[in-house]
């Protein structure tokens, strides 16, 4: 592709590939697509450089004016004219051949933009819900009336938020993001992907210095969590008020390692926090952003900040996303998440390059820890000592990251992965195998809840099985009949012991009460081995490896990787308890024998 000689900007290599990565996608497809580079990366220059390739008219979206003019003013750097809509910007210009718009403006003045339009460009697309009545969709959806062949780009920093999941479901590396059961995703396909230790480690951002809090921490850990990982306000207020002390301490050590710093920003976890915050820094030198903030007095405060005319920046939940103020030397992290990506967002604020700037102090009080250079997993951590794993499939043998724990050699003695997320190849070699029109994705699962008809295997939260389609028994339904009957008994099972005698192997699960519940499984017959290799070595190994043992000596070698169950079902015979049913991988209302 020539360069254009008028160009006030030299894309970066990587600027250049995600470019040519766009241009190559929609030639072969109109279905979405999602580029992911980090803070910093300069997507306003990929914006501008798409904008400026483009032949018909295009539409360039974000949620803040201050995104809207900034993309604008690199794009008329090129020497080109383009519109503005934006009510914030007082100016409401549509006609342009490419318009920078505010997603609030366009939607509340639909009728303004009937045109045929070939390409909407997203910036912070991560802000784009699946819901049709989005204002997002609600856009793009017009948009299409007037043109079903519509090319929709998003860019993001953040492509999976807790409350969401990932904005997309495909990617150009040959993998799926969450289990193939989930709902629609806003995006079909992330075409490029930039991670944040690539910009650190080419100096194109600048480096984090990762500094230990040693006066202070905030414990989250006691506290309950959403589905999405998140905590309630209310739980976390409560546990900040009886720690006013230890916010004091936290902020009289910020000021005190930025005492020769340049611009600090503090994350607070609530509003009630930041005020808490806001009350122990000097008051000249601080301003407060939440998200209640007017919008001029926000509009005010942050240029006074980027002016240094005030060195303290508190905000709540508001600055991780669209703000840009370079000479940031200090972050200041007193607020839990659980999100990857959302944590590197946060350090992001202060990894711009700056005058004079030759590091980024970073101090965690929250105890997220969070590596920046770790890839984001795309689930809530299960438990505080996890941390990202590879995990092989036996399957196709794609390389998994999955939340999970190791052993002081590095080894994943366990992990929390339900189904493989790679992409399968096609016969030719060329690329993905397509089912349907989509992408096929390998069906190995890890953990799995079998189907009682067909015996199929189903992600463990299916209420049908995907095969046969009939209804599979829920296990809090299992549970719960089985608690009501008198001749039944049911254990949560701690662990389990094994014995021989002969071909016979007799596996005893013990409950946490000092309950034991046992069976035998004779290996000199095809049928028990079958079923004894359906329930525990299919399951061996957390399915790393799983495993056809056809000799009671190979199950007694490695029985340290076979899998307890549980709960375990049995029920009542005349002289002894008959197993029935073993509830493996459960989640549910009940508690598990390691959960407190």
């Amino acid at each position: 592709m020539p360069a254009y000689s008028g160009a006030p900007f030299k894309l970066r290599p990587y600027q250049r590939e995600a470019v040519d990565a766009t241009l190559n996608h929609f030639r072969r497809s109109d279905e979405s697509a999602v580029i992911v580079l980090p803070t910093g990366a300069g997507k306003s220059l990929v914006i501008a450089e798409l904008a400026r390739l483009a032949k018909r008219k295009i539409l360039v979206l974000t949620h803040v004016k201050e995104l809207v003019e900034q993309n604008h003013a690199k794009y008329q750097s090129y020497g080109l004219e383009g519109g503005i809509f934006s009510a914030g910007l007082k100016r409401k210009e549509s006609h342009h051949q490419v318009t920078f718009a505010s997603v609030q403006s366009v939607s509340a003045n639909l009728e303004q933009f009937q045109d045929e339009y070939s390409l909407v460009i997203i910036d912070e697309c991560h802000r784009v819900s699946g819901n049709e009545t989005s204002q997002y969709q609600r856009i793009i959806e017009l948009l299409r009336q007037q043109n079903d062949a519509l090319k929709v780009l998003g860019l993001t920093a953040t492509p999976y938020r807790l409350a969401m999941g990932w904005i997309y479901r495909y990617h150009y590396r040959g993998f799926v993001r969450g289990s193939g059961e989930e709902q629609d995703k806003p995006f079909q396909h992330c075409i490029y992907e930039l991670p944040l230790s690539y910009m650190i480690n080419r100096g194109y951002l600048t480096r984090p210095e990762l500094v230990n809090a040693a006066v202070a921490q905030y414990d989250f850990s006691a506290l309950a969590q959403d589905r999405f990982g998140e905590y309630a306000e209310k739980d976390v207020n409560q546990l900040l008020s009886k720690h006013k002390r230890v916010t004091r301490a936290i902020i009289e050590q910020v000021m005190e390692l930025a005492a020769e710093r340049q611009g600090v920003m503090i994350f607070a976890a609530t509003v009630d926090h930041a005020r808490e915050i806001t009350g122990y820094l000097p008051e000249h030198q601080t301003a407060l952003v939440t998200g209640a903030t007017d919008q001029k007095d926000r509009d005010m405060l942050i240029q006074r900040f980027k002016q240094r005319q005030l060195k303290y920046l508190v905000n709540v939940s508001v600055l991780t996303t669209g703000f840009d103020a370079p000479h940031v030397d200090v972050i200041a992290i007193l607020r839990p998440t659980q999100s990857v990506s959302l944590y590197q967002q946060i350090v992001g604020r202060g990894l711009r390059l700056g005058d004079g700037k030759q590091d980024c102090l970073v101090i965690d009080y929250a105890g997220n820890h969070v590596n920046l250079h770790h890839p984001e997993v795309g689930e809530p951590k299960p438990n505080p000592d996890s941390e990202p794993v590879q995990v092989f499939c036996p399957g196709c043998g794609f390389a998994n990251i999955f939340w999970g724990k190791t052993d002081s050699e590095g080894r994943v003695i366990e992990h929390y992965g339900r189904r493989c997320q790679g992409l399968l190849e096609s016969v030719e070699g060329d690329g993905p195998a397509v089912q349907n029109g989509r992408p096929q994705q390998c069906d190995y699962r890890f953990r799995f809840k079998e189907c009682p008809h067909c015996g199929g295997e189903n992600d463990i939260a299916a209420r049908n099985c995907h095969q046969c389609q009939k209804a599979i028994i829920d296990p809090d339904d299992q549970l719960r009949d089985a608690l009501k009957l008198k001749d039944a008994m049911v254990i949560r099972c701690a662990g389990i012991t094994l014995n021989f005698n002969g071909s016979k192997l007799k596996i005893t699960y013990h409950g946490e009460q000092g309950e034991e519940l046992s069976e035998s499984f004779d290996f000199s017959r095809p049928a028990q081995r079958t079923v004894f290799n359906r329930l525990f070595g299919r399951r061996f190994a957390n399915s790393q490896a799983p495993k056809q043992f056809s000799r009671v000596g190979e199950v007694l070698e490695l029985k340290a990787l076979l899998p307890a169950p549980d709960f375990v079902i049995a029920r009542k015979q005349k002289h002894y308890w008959q197993v029935q049913e073993r509830i493996f991988d459960y989640q549910g209302s009940y508690r598990k024998a390691n959960e407190a």
